[in-house]
This record gives C-alpha cells, sequence and structure tokens, in this order.
C-alpha cells in the first residue's frame, strides 16, 4: 500500500514540475533564489530577498514532518500542514508549494479559495467529497466524490471545499503552482474580518436578520 501511496505522490510533484513553464508566479532568472527574511529594510519586493547563492545549502530546500498526520481535534474535524516559501526557503521564485491535509471523520476544509494559484489535490486515504463554484453568472457547482489515487483540479481562485465523507480518516496532499498560493476561508474573511463588516451590510448582502450577523461575528471574533 505505502508503495502505491509514494508512486501516486512521486507522479503528482512530476506533473506540477512538468508545469512550471506555465506557472502563476513569474519565471525565475537564476538556478534558484534562497528567501531571507529582511524584516529591517522598507523596501518590499514581489517575492522575498535571496540569500548569497554561494552561501545556501542543502537544508535550504528540505523539509521533514509530511509523514506525521495533523491534529484533527478542532470544530472543523481538519488539519493543514502547508510547505510554501516561509517555511521552505529554497522554493523562492520557482512557483511551486504543496500542503498536507488531514480530515476526522466528516471532517471539513471549508469554502475557500487561493489568490495566486490553482490546486489539484491527490487522496491517499479516505474518501473525500471535492467541490468548487464557477464566478457570476453562473455560479456552476462541480463535485466529485475521490477514492485513493484519485486526483480533481481546483481552477485559481474560485471558492472550493473538501469534506471527509467516510467514517475514518482521510489524507490528501495538495499541490499548487505557486511558491505562496495564500488562502481566503470565506466564513473567517466575511465574520471575522478586523475590523469586523458592518452588521447593516452583512444583512443586506445575505438576507439575514442583523441577530443572526450579529452572532455569527461573535463566533468568528471569539
Amino acid at each position: 500500500m505505502m508503495k502505491g501511496v509514494h508512486y501516486l505522490v512521486t507522479v503528482a510533484l512530476l506533473a506540477l514540475a512538468s508545469t512550471l513553464a506555465f506557472a502563476y508566479d513569474p519565471s525565475p532568472l537564476q538556478d534558484f533564489c534562497v528567501a531571507i527574511n529582511n524584516t529591517d529594510s522598507a523596501v518590499f519586493v514581489n517575492g522575498k530577498f535571496c540569500k548569497d547563492p554561494l552561501l545556501a545549502t542543502p537544508e535550504d530546500f528540505f523539509f521533514s514532518g509530511l509523514d506525521i498526520p495533523g491534529n484533527t481535534e478542532n470544530q472543523l474535524g481538519t488539519a493543514v500542514t502547508n510547505v510554501d516559501v516561509d517555511n521552505l526557503a529554497g522554493l523562492n521564485t520557482l512557483a511551486v508549494a504543496l500542503s498536507r491535509v488531514d480530515y476526522a471523520p466528516y471532517g471539513l476544509n471549508p469554502p475557500h479559495i487561493h489568490p495566486r494559484a490553482t490546486e489539484f489535490i491527490l487522496v491517499l486515504e479516505g474518501t473525500l467529497l471535492a467541490g468548487f463554484v464557477t464566478s457570476d453568472p453562473d455560479n456552476r457547482l462541480f463535485t466529485k466524490l475521490l477514492n485513493p489515487g484519485d486526483v480533481f483540479v481546483l481552477p485559481i481562485a474560485l471558492i472550493h471545499f473538501q469534506i471527509n465523507i467516510g467514517k475514518t480518516n482521510a489524507v490528501a496532499f495538495a499541490f499548487f503552482n505557486s511558491q505562496n498560493p495564500g488562502a481566503i476561508t470565506i466564513a473567517d474573511a466575511i465574520f471575522g474580518s478586523n475590523p469586523p463588516i458592518k452588521p447593516d451590510i452583512l444583512t443586506k448582502a445575505f438576507q439575514l436578520d442583523k441577530k443572526v450577523v450579529d452572532y455569527l461575528e461573535k463566533i468568528f471574533h471569539a
């Protein structure tokens, strides 16, 4: 079983690597650009500053821990372990990132978007229902039941979700064509914004009673 899992992950990584020429991030102008955090600079760049290539080490391109399940003991029953430029400096300018997603039984990865990346998800264990919604005016819902070995593509910046519909844990890997895909969880952004969106706006937008909006904003600001 594990050999099959390793094969699927390898195939997925190779497929993602083969599309780098069409990646969303700008193409690199050198072999690599290991990121450094220059917090003292008043200059912002589209990405991160690079260390001297002569000072790069194998550790700059290494991450360990994706074999460890995430803690799903939360209200949603999911845990996401990200590998992106923030914790793997060697990804800077390479237009690739990935995540491990663990799902408790009936765990939900709630509706969200990645503003800077297309995602494709590979299921390793369990059974997931994955879906995305197209933009206005159609707002079409596409869903698919995914079993181990199945892959589903989630187009850039479209609202999408996954839910574990099984009675056992599920595991999936998500691959992105950006070093920093970003994530905006819809409910958190709308009802948990800082500062809060005025209730009158949300009441009209969602056609809800103001008491319901006040309750939701209280929950998401707790």
